[in-house]
């Protein structure tokens, strides 16, 4: 059940952040500081990098980050199709250092986590 609930988790966050980045701008709250797009653009893949880690544990990490920095592009991309948003290699940017911070927290936690898991083993 653990498992379930982290992939729907992951699931429902990819889905938050497809959806948020594919609506017209005139939709969206206005942004109160400069910057705070690339902020966002890190945050959400700081998020989904962990939520990857707690969803799919077994796969290498390697694949969740590539997954993700292919996953950003595409979102990219698809804003420069849509007519209504822009793809900005810089908001791509953002997202792989995103992913790098997950990844940071991903092993701080299991660095944090390990002596409990010897303890319980």
């Amino acid at each position: 059940m653990k498992g379930l609930f982290a992939r729907l988790a992951f699931w429902g966050l990819a889905g938050a952040v497809t959806v948020l980045s594919l609506t017209p701008v005139e939709h969206l709250p206005p942004q109160a500081l400069d910057g705070w797009d690339k902020a966002q653009h890190g945050l959400g893949f700081a998020l989904l990098t962990v939520a990857a880690w707690r969803a799919y544990p077994a796969q290498a990490w390697c694949a969740r980050g590539v997954a993700l920095l292919l996953y950003g592009a595409a979102i990219e991309l698809a804003q420069s199709a849509s007519g209504w948003r822009q793809g900005d290699v810089a908001d791509w940017v953002a997202d792989a250092v995103g992913v790098a911070l997950g990844w940071v927290v991903v092993v701080a936690l299991r660095r944090i986590s390990a002596p409990w898991r010897a303890k319980t083993n």
